[in-house]
């Protein structure tokens, strides 16, 4: 009697051990640290002069793919897939917002840049789209591509007027898929397309 009475309650028991022990492996990946990385900020040259104009970055949008501090490998262009364990010091729009204000400021060319207007309005406002943010896998899948692609406005809020509009694309390839690999080369990637946008907003404002 005693045995046919601890069989069922063996077998509601055993569903909450097995399901508890997956609660705690699931805890325990997630508790385990992931790799950080972050981009350096581009290098620009300084400015011989300095304006009174206030400029402001807005941070760029961005498809929900790319709108995350995920790093992208795409194995197929309709297909996007995220490197396991490491992530953005940022969301990748944000990241390239940061980026381009510490990049425009150390022109030196401008008397503010951020996020927001000090005063009421700022004098030009920066809008941009990001299009392309990941790795391109190629050949057998050990060789990639890294593809970035910013799309910028320059806006004058006295009138809201697009005073310029230009589109930054440019790729670097790396032998490996490693995640140090990878992020050396977006590093390399962003480094170069910032540069250029800088020295494209400097010239027009």
């Amino acid at each position: 009697m005693n045995v046919k009475m601890r069989l069922p309650t063996l077998c509601l028991l055993l569903p909450l051990a097995l399901s508890g022990c997956s609660a705690l492996t699931a805890l325990g990946d997630a508790s385990q640290p992931l790799e950080i990385y972050e981009l350096r900020t581009p290098e620009v040259p300084r400015s011989a002069s300095r304006r009174a104009v206030e400029l402001v970055v807005q941070a760029p949008a961005a498809s929900g793919a790319l709108a995350t501090d995920r790093i992208m490998i795409r194995p197929a262009p309709l297909q996007a897939q995220y490197l396991p364990g490491v992530r953005w010091a940022d969301t990748a729009p944000v990241m390239i917002q940061t980026l381009l204000v510490r990049g425009l400021t150390e022109t030196g060319r401008f008397a503010s840049v951020g996020r927001s207007p000090v005063g009421p309005i700022s004098d030009f406002t920066v809008l941009g789209e990001l299009t392309d943010f990941q790795a391109e896998t190629v050949a057998d899948g050990r060789a990639s591509v890294i593809r970035v692609r910013l799309v910028l406005r320059l806006v004058r809020e006295s009138d809201s007027r697009v005073v310029a509009t230009r589109a930054f694309a440019v790729t670097e390839n790396t032998a490996s898929t490693d995640p140090d690999a990878l992020a050396a080369a977006f590093d390399g990637a962003t480094s170069q397309l910032l540069a250029e946008a800088v020295s494209w907003i400097v010239a027009r404002t």
